[in-house]
């Protein structure tokens, strides 16, 4: 008879299998045998759209920007910065602007995170330097990063907490008028938004099936080609999740190719260069 420790180790394995399985809508092979916590959050995440309405606490939002601020940045330059915007009718604004995407007015919370030039060229201006290296593109690609990586940092603390969250891209659809909103100064710029909130537990969300590691891991040097079957099969895969969720079953690709088919998919972010630089990037 196997012990209940044997049992319960085997019933996480089982559990992690599935989860792995979840996320690339096939079976994956990989080593679970060091599982723990933290990939449990982070495989689980899913796109949380609908929202109770309860607030976020105070705290749980200082444990969030805590995270965030412990992930790496540049040179520890920290060239970051977030608005928690929490007022309806300022979120209803932003909603207009970033639309639509109602979970923006729905959720309690809305984070809108900035890269943000602003603090050091006044660090630059107190030590009597020009700050000529934040004059090139560099600089709003490195403050760019910087601010993905402490929101999805925040994003994995409040997931692993019981919160849900969505990123909102839309946030770049009009730049200038989010600036101008949020009282931003020259060169702070709105990279991304993001939803937060307790899940409507009436409203089930699966996970999304990823593309297989196949397509995106490449060893030694980069494999030019992906195989068709594996796009094929993933696009099966992904009707397969969409018809689950009450989607419009269109696979993957054809929906990526549309994403990117013309200038007006981009949905105004084809001016984001020279609108950033009216807003006081210089961007060489």
């Amino acid at each position: 008879m196997s012990s209940p420790r044997f049992a319960a180790a085997s019933a996480a394995q089982g559990s992690h299998d599935e989860l792995l399985q979840r996320r690339y809508g096939e079976s994956q092979p990989a080593d679970t045998s060091d599982w723990n916590a933290a990939l449990d959050a982070m495989l689980s995440h899913r796109s949380v759209r609908t929202y109770l309405p309860k607030p976020v606490p105070e705290g749980v939002l200082q444990l969030a920007i805590a995270a965030a601020q412990s992930a790496p940045t540049s040179s520890s330059l920290q060239a970051w910065s977030v608005v928690a915007v929490e007022d309806r009718d300022r979120r209803a604004q932003l909603e207009k602007l970033a639309g639509p995407n109602p979970q923006i007015v729905s959720a309690p919370l809305f984070l809108v995170w900035l890269a943000d030039l602003s603090r050091l060229r006044g660090i630059a201006s107190r030590e009597g330097r020009t700050g000529e290296g934040l004059d090139y593109f560099e600089s709003i690609l490195l403050a760019s990063i910087d601010a993905a990586l402490a929101a999805q940092n925040a994003l994995v603390a409040l997931e692993s907490l019981g919160l849900g969250t969505c990123y909102i891209g839309g946030i770049r659809n009009h730049p200038a008028e989010v600036a101008e909103m949020l009282g931003l100064p020259p060169e702070a710029f709105g990279v991304f938004g993001m939803t937060v909130g307790y899940p409507d537990p009436a409203v089930a969300t699966e996970i999304k099936p990823r593309l297989p590691q196949s397509l995106v891991l490449h060893r030694e040097h980069y494999q030019q080609a992906a195989p068709d079957a594996d796009l094929q099969a993933y696009d099966d895969r992904m009707r397969a999740f969409q018809a689950g969720q009450a989607m419009a079953t269109r696979g993957w690709t054809s929906v990526a190719a549309s994403r990117i088919a013309d200038t007006a998919a981009l949905k105004g972010r084809d001016r984001l260069l020279e609108t950033v630089r009216r807003m006081g990037f210089k961007v060489k």
